[in-house]
C-alpha cells in the first residue's frame, strides 16, 4: 500500500518579503507531517491533535507568511490582543486539515543572528505552531517541557542540528 502525502499549502503575502522562503515551508511542512504519521506518533507528539483524524487521508495543513501588521490584524481579531507576535495557530476539530500556522516573516528576520538565519526561525515557529495545533501548549511549567522536547525532536527530524532551549529556561 502507498503511503499518502500529507498536503501543506503556503501562502505568502508580498508585502512580507515572503519570496523564496514558501519553498522551505512547504518541503518542512510535508517532512514533519510524515514525522507526525510515523514515528513522532512513539514520541507522544500526536496528543488528541491526531486521534481524530479520518484514517487513511492525508494530513493537511495551511501556512500564511505575512508582516507584523498582518498578524497583528489577527491577533486582535482573536485573541483581542492589539500587537503583533510571532505565530499564530488556528487548529480544526475534525477532518484530515490541521488547520492554519500564521507566522510573522518581519518578526522572525528580527530575530537573527550570526548563529541564526531567517530560514531556522520560519522552521522553528512552524513547528511551534503546527504543535499548538496538535493541542499542545506552553502556558503550564509541566505543559511547556512537553512542548519544548516536541519541538526539538521535530526539529531534530528535520535534520537541524543544536538544542532549541536550555532545558528548565523560559518559553516564548
Amino acid at each position: 500500500m502507498a503511503e499518502i502525502e500529507p498536503v501543506v499549502d503556503v501562502a505568502g503575502d508580498a508585502v512580507c518579503g515572503a519570496q523564496g522562503l514558501a519553498h522551505v515551508m512547504e518541503q518542512s511542512g510535508v517532512r514533519l507531517l510524515r514525522f507526525l504519521g510515523g514515528e513522532g506518533a512513539l514520541l507522544d507528539l500526536r496528543s488528541e491533535g491526531l486521534a481524530k483524524r479520518p484514517q487513511g487521508q492525508p494530513l493537511e495543513l495551511s501556512v500564511v507568511l505575512t508582516d507584523d501588521e498582518g498578524i497583528r490584524a489577527l491577533n486582535l481579531k482573536w485573541r483581542q490582543i492589539d500587537s503583533a507576535t510571532d505565530v499564530l495557530s488556528f487548529p480544526l476539530e475534525s477532518g484530515p486539515f490541521l488547520g492554519d500556522v500564521v507566522i510573522s516573516v518581519e518578526t522572525a528576520r528580527g530575530r537573527v543572528n550570526e548563529s541564526w538565519d531567517v530560514e531556522d526561525e520560519l522552521i522553528f515557529l512552524l513547528i511551534h505552531g503546527l504543535l499548538h495545533l496538535l493541542g499542545h501548549d506552553h502556558e503550564v511549567d509541566q505543559e511547556r517541557i512537553v512542548m519544548e522536547a516536541g519541538e526539538q525532536s521535530m526539529w531534530t527530524a528535520l535534520g537541524r542540528t543544536g538544542t532549541l532551549r536550555t532545558p528548565g529556561v523560559g518559553a516564548s
